[in-house]
């Protein structure tokens, strides 16, 4: 399954970079792919460069070329059933990056100690 998933992942990566053409879909990265057991289902999670418009403005690209890339993983894949997917934005990364900003703010209002020669 965890290999399914990985191949996934490549698969619609080069399909968003390489054959979409949507003016509407940005900077995209495909972060992960998690499909249920039977493999009937998949969501694709991707993390999208920019404010929160663009993400939105990207997500409505990519859902409206789902039938497209649903049909570009049954060519290159080769499963019994084609999952049906959907896209869901994965803020992680902004979650992850707002944690940084917040610990590197708390580090610059701490006064520096000096050391002192022995």
């Amino acid at each position: 399954m965890e290999k399914v998933q990985e191949l996934m992942k490549q698969e619609i990566s080069d399909i968003i970079f390489n054959e979409l053409k949507d003016p509407r879909i940005g900077f995209v990265t495909v972060t992960s792919v998690a499909c249920t057991e039977d493999l009937r289902e998949a969501k694709i999670y991707v993390s999208v460069m920019g404010d929160e418009k663009k993400a939105r403005d990207t997500l409505n690209g990519l859902n409206s070329s789902l039938g497209f890339v649903r049909r570009e993983i049954g060519k290159r894949i080769r499963l019994r059933f084609t999952p049906e997917i959907s896209f869901a934005l994965d803020t992680s990364l902004n979650y992850s990056d707002h944690i940084q900003r917040l610990l590197n703010e708390i580090h610059e209002d701490q006064p520096q100690e000096k050391k002192e020669d022995v």
